[in-house]
């Protein structure tokens, strides 16, 4: 397969997962499924790393993926191949951005899952506040912790589940941009199979 198809499908493998990430990052700002009360969200879901660092700096990337497999070239210093090999040399660029934004959701996917929700806890049995009982992940191994989360309901599941995927999503979004920085070295060194200027894209 030509370096430039094979960016091509990253590319189109990139942006549903953008997607979904970004629709995870927007359902976390809702707990439990409901409305947040007085404003009272997670903090991890503040740093926005399923909308910037798996959503908006993925978009770059995929789409300058996307745009490689039809990219034009008119040759340089008497080479006709020059101008699709720079083309593919600055997708590792793009790449880099990109395994840079899923890197920051998946670290912050990671500590939201091991700091927990923040919910309705009960205080000596005597009064309700608004905190987060869970500690190192304790949670993860003894779902009898959940009941501590008395509001919103299924908020531990709701963020449990959103985190995870955000964390999935981030690791495939980096293992697919470390595969094209591998790509675009040989297409850069190589050159795509398909040539260009005179090529068999160009032949008539």
């Amino acid at each position: 397969m030509c370096s430039g198809s094979f960016a091509k499908c990253l590319g189109i493998t990139l942006i549903p997962l953008a997607i979904v990430c970004v629709l995870c990052n927007i359902l976390l700002f809702f707990p439990g499924g409901e409305p947040p009360e007085d404003g009272h969200i997670t903090e991890q879901v503040w740093y926005f790393g399923g909308i910037l660092g798996s959503g908006v700096l993925m978009i770059f990337p995929a789409l300058v993926f996307l745009g490689l497999k039809n990219n034009d070239c008119c040759g340089c210093c008497g080479n006709e191949s020059c101008g699709r090999r720079f083309a593919m040399l600055s997708s590792i660029l793009f790449a880099g951005v990109g395994v840079l934004g899923a890197g920051y959701s998946v670290i912050v996917s990671a500590v939201a899952i091991n700091h927990g929700p923040e919910c309705v806890v009960s205080k000596n049995n005597t009064y309700k506040e608004w905190g987060s009982p869970f500690s190192n992940g304790n949670y993860l191994s003894n779902r009898t912790f959940w009941s501590l989360c008395l509001e919103p309901q299924g908020v531990v599941s709701w963020h449990l589940s959103l985190f995870s995927v955000l964390l999935v999503m981030g690791i495939i979004q980096m293992a697919l941009c470390a595969v094209q920085v591998v790509n675009g070295l040989l297409g850069a060194l190589c050159g795509d199979c398909c040539g260009c200027c005179g090529g068999s894209d160009g032949a008539v």
